[in-house]
Formats: C-alpha cells, sequence, structure tokens
C-alpha cells in the first residue's frame, strides 16, 4: 500500500504519468469520471495490479455520488416490481460496506412503514420478511434485527410526531444509510493508495482512435491538452453516459432517461422521533431520514432535460416534499423548518424520453459502443462495487488479447476503504481519545464517523493549533481542522470541493456559508498557493457555483 493522500502535489505528479503515456508505453486502464463507479472501478483495476489512470472533469463525486438519499439499501420498493436479483445484490452489498469496507462511514438505521390499510399488515409485513430473509442469504455484515410489526402506540412511541389516526400500526425494520461524498472519496484515496493516478479538473475533449480501435483521449488540464494512450478505456460517467459517447464518430444511441431526485434538510426539532419513516406516495416512496442532528426528507422521482450539471429545484418540488412529509405528521412542517435542499440525478438506462422515470429498473448495463472503450451506466448507489466489477471485467476481456500475462478477477469484496481499518478499535476508545485531545466525545464520535482510524490526521492539526478545534458553525459539528485535510489529504482544489462534498456546510446551513467564506478561503488558498486576486476570484465562483445550482433559490423565494 502507498500514500493515499490526495493533494496539490500528488495531482501535479500524476498529471505528468498521464502526459508521459504513448502509444508504446500506455495505461493499461484510464478511467473517465470521478464518482462512485468510477473511483471503484479504479480500485477495482489497480487491485488486480493493472496500471490505472482517472480523469474527471470536475471533483470526486461532483454529480449523482454527492446528492443522493444517503442510503445503503437494497430497495424494498423494488420488490414490488419482483426484481429479487437485484435486491439480493444490493442487500449482499450493504452487508459488506457495514461489515468490511466502509464501517465508518455506513451505519445501520432503523425504520418504520406505517399501515394505512389492514391487509398492509400481511402484505408489507410479508415484503419486510422476504427482505429480511434476501439480507440473510449472505453473512456479510451480520444480520441486522428482524422486521416487526407495531400497533399504533408502539409506533407513537418510536416515532411521537406521526399521527396515528387511520393507522393499523407499522412495521419496523432495518436498513443502512451511507455518508456518499466522503465514501467515494475513501474509495478515490484507497485507489491512490494502491497506485492509480487520479487528476480531478481533467477534461476529456476527443478520443484517440488508431484503426477504428480507442487508444486513449485527449485531456484538457489546467490549460494543457494532451493525449492519454491506455490499451482500454473504461467510461463511468453516469449521467453524462450520452454527451461522452457524442465525441465518437458516428451517430450514436441515446442510451439515459435522466431522473431528478431532490431532498430537503430539516431542522433537527421539526419532526420527534426515533426511527425513520419511509411511505408510498402516488408514484415514488417518501424517506424522513435522521441525519446528523437534523431531517432529510426525499425524495422526487421526475424527467429532466435541462443542465446535467446543474439540476435545479423549483418551489414546486419543496412544496410536493412537505406535503408528502405532512400526510404523516400530526404537526405540520413549515417551509421555515427547511434549512437546505439539493437535487441530484438518476443515471437511468431507458430510451431518453420516458415519461415515467419510476417505472425504470434501476439495473445496471456494460457498454461496448467501439472496440477499446467500455462504459457502464444505470444501476444505484449501494451496487457501485458490482457495477465496477462489471465494467473491469469486460474491459480486462479486452485487454487479455493485448498482454501477455493472466488478469487476476476482482478482490475489492476483501479490500477495506481508507478509514476502515482500525474504526472499530478507536470507536471503543473514543472517550479516552476525547480526554487526552481535550475535546468532547462527540466530537471525536463526528470525526470517527467521517474520517474513520483517519481521525488523526485532524487531531494532529488541531493540537498544533487549537483555533483548528472549533466549529464552522455553531449548529454543526464540522471543525476547521478539516477543511485543512480536505486539501491536504482529499483533493478539494476549490471551496465548492470543501464546503459541498467534503463538509455539507454549503446546503445544510442557510447562508450557504457565506459566514465563513472567508477564512475558508484563507485556509485552502494557503495550500494551494493563491495570491490575493486569485482568493477573491475563488470567492466569487464559490457563490455562482451556489446560484448555478438554484438548490437554494426556491428555498430562499418560498
Amino acid at each position: 500500500m502507498g500514500v493515499d493522500q490526495l493533494n496539490r502535489a500528488q495531482r501535479a505528479g500524476d498529471i505528468e504519468a498521464l502526459a508521459a503515456t504513448s502509444l508504446s508505453a500506455p495505461l493499461d486502464v484510464l478511467v473517465i469520471g470521478g464518482g462512485v463507479v468510477g473511483c471503484g472501478a479504479a480500485l477495482d483495476a489497480t487491485s488486480r495490479g493493472l496500471s490505472v489512470g482517472l480523469v474527471e472533469a470536475g471533483d470526486f463525486a461532483i454529480g449523482t455520488s454527492s446528492r443522493s438519499s444517503r442510503l445503503a439499501h437494497g430497495g424494498l420498493r423494488y420488490l414490488e416490481h419482483l426484481e429479487f436479483g437485484l435486491v439480493h445484490e444490493a442487500l449482499t452489498e450493504r452487508g459488506l460496506l457495514l461489515e468490511r469496507l466502509a464501517p465508518h462511514l455506513v451505519r445501520p438505521v432503523e425504520f418504520v412503514f406505517p399501515l394505512e390499510r389492514s391487509f398492509d399488515r400481511a402484505y408489507v409485513g410479508l415484503g419486510t420478511a422476504v427482505y429480511h430473509v434476501l439480507s440473510r442469504m449472505r453473512s456479510y455484515g451480520g444480520p441486522l434485527p428482524r422486521p416487526h410489526l407495531l400497533d399504533n402506540n408502539e409506533l407513537s412511541a418510536l416515532v411521537p410526531s406521526i399521527e396515528t389516526t387511520g393507522l393499523y400500526g407499522a412495521v419496523q425494520f432495518f436498513d443502512a444509510q451511507i455518508d456518499d461524498s466522503r465514501h467515494t472519496m475513501a474509495l478515490a484515496r484507497t485507489a491512490k493508495a494502491r497506485g492509480a493516478h487520479l487528476v480531478t479538473g481533467a477534461r476529456v475533449v476527443d478520443f484517440l482512435i488508431e484503426q477504428d480501435e480507442i487508444t486513449g483521449v485527449v485531456v484538457e488540464v489546467d490549460g494543457r491538452t494532451f493525449p492519454v494512450h491506455a490499451l482500454v478505456v473504461v467510461a463511468a460517467v453516469g449521467i453524462w453516459t450520452d454527451e461522452l459517447f457524442a465525441l465518437l464518430p458516428g451517430e450514436q444511441r441515446k442510451y439515459l432517461a435522466t431522473s431528478k431526485g431532490v431532498h430537503l434538510i430539516l431542522r433537527g426539532d421539526a419532526i420527534d422521533a426515533h426511527s425513520a419513516v419511509i411511505a408510498k406516495t402516488e408514484k415514488s416512496v417518501l424517506f424522513i431520514l435522521p441525519w446528523d442532528g437534523e431531517w432529510l426528507v426525499g425524495t422526487t422521482d421526475t424527467p429532466w432535460e435541462g443542465d446535467l450539471a446543474n439540476p435545479t429545484v423549483t418551489q414546486d418540488d419543496i412544496s410536493y416534499l412537505l406535503h408528502q412529509a405532512n400526510r404523516w405528521l400530526s404537526k405540520p412542517v413549515l417551509p421555515t423548518d427547511v434549512v437546505g435542499v439539493y437535487a441530484g440525478l438518476r443515471p437511468l438506462i431507458g430510451s431518453g424520453h420516458d415519461d415515467d422515470t419510476t417505472s425504470i429498473s434501476r439495473e445496471h448495463v456494460v457498454i461496448t459502443p467501439q472496440p477499446g472503450l467500455v462504459a457502464i451506466a444505470g444501476g444505484k448507489y449501494t451496487t457501485y462495487r458490482v457495477m465496477a466489477q462489471d465494467v473491469v471485467n469486460a474491459a480486462a476481456e479486452h485487454l487479455q488479447q493485448k498482454l501477455l500475462r493472466p488478469i487476476a478477477g476482482s478482490t475489492t469484496k476483501f479490500i477495506p476503504l481508507v478509514g476502515a481499518d482500525g474504526y472499530h478499535r478507536m470507536w471503543a476508545e473514543r472517550h479516552n481519545i476525547a480526554k487526552a485531545h481535550g475535546l468532547p466525545v462527540e466530537v471525536v464520535e463526528h470525526l470517527l464517523n467521517r474520517h474513520g482510524d483517519r481521525i488523526n490526521d485532524v487531531l494532529n492539526l488541531i493540537k498544533a493549533d487549537s483555533s483548528l478545534g472549533e466549529k464552522l458553525v455553531d449548529d454543526r459539528v464540522y471543525l476547521w481542522a478539516e477543511v485543512d485535510v480536505a486539501v491536504t489529504h482529499e483533493g478539494a482544489r476549490h471551496l465548492s470541493d470543501v464546503l459541498r462534498r467534503r463538509l455539507r456546510v454549503e446546503i445544510e446551513s442557510l447562508d450557504a456559508g457565506q459566514s465563513v467564506i472567508e477564512r475558508a478561503a484563507e485556509l485552502v488558498g494557503r495550500h494551494l498557493g493563491w495570491s490575493e486576486t486569485e482568493r477573491v476570484a475563488q470567492i466569487d465562483r464559490y457563490f455562482s457555483d451556489v446560484a448555478a445550482g438554484a438548490d437554494r433559490a426556491a428555498l430562499l423565494v418560498g
């Protein structure tokens, strides 16, 4: 294992490594895309002993991988469509994440499913029982508690805010939550530790083609344009799949039917509950999830044909989610309870013109539009590892014809991600760690659940400068030392990288981070060598990014 730090020096070195490739000295695999599947593919390929590069036009997890419902789940609702294989696969992956791969970033969460009809006790009860049985068919993660039927009194005790009039109790079951953007970051760092060359801010502008075969790409990086040669190119660009294929010669078919999912973040005191809530809506499902002292309410599922980089949230989206939540609550949540909002896009496989994206399967497909190029599309966050394995398997078939050595199979189900190895030991010692560093236990727990056994990266900074142990904002547990670590260890290059994805100050505070932006720019700029002119430009870019997403516009207008 090598060094897993992602920073300015690492990026510069990896840029030169990619620029040094040639037709006679190519990489084995070049991955396009720094989301969860792209980073997963880079880890899968490099763990097989292949030479690997990864280029990402923006930041790690800049798209769907930081805008999910933050669930590592099998998809209970997919059982209604008899997608038993998909559910079982996802539950197996959920278990792996909980047990081995990322226990610091994935944890069990209790749900209640309110029952509106008397026969739902049998119908939903059977569904959750099947869900539990499917999760037990592999030993990973150990069994979560069995589902149970609750009467209205038991339901009220778990969720005091719920309106039980007209209900027939609820079904209680367990699933898991995942910190999506930090999980993707852990994947990237783990791939780096195993030898992958990772470069963000590297846009693919063309493909290299020799005798009708893809032999690499042309990238733009920091004002430079150069070719990157590889024996096989893997495209894992999610919602941008069709756009990437447009760079290929000839007319390309459309693969994706993009769906928008909107999520609200509510103040922690807006709902009184000790359990998450899941309920059916007319077309999809509603989640009310505890998240770091607040509540996450989602999601919508509507077709999207606008700007892929900046899906917008409308006042209708917010009103819809508040209405759906209030169907179940005795005390309605109000627009004034909303402190943040975000939208993500699902890369679903369809005709590209589907009116009802809720009915489209979450299965993934591997595509080979041209020799030398293998792409993965569709799927869901929880099954990222299987998707990465499948696309690298396809790439390996192509490589096998070129390399004079066997290519190993995937081993990623055995590889803990950065932060995972010592997490349980350090969690058991959290009170002693807190005492040794003069920090509240809840702060150490917060750090462990974000950094795992790499908590010392943060604690050592605080030891050297106690001001870095202060919170950025009073009602969140993000520390200034984490801003430093975002740049020195986690590859952040812009303020949005830090305040939207490494930390979530932008979407979890009403002022979108305005109160912390000056000091954040000072800390980030110190590591990245920003001049005063560049510092001001980066602050302007941050607020342009906030405005471009229009995530907050509807909220503030509302």
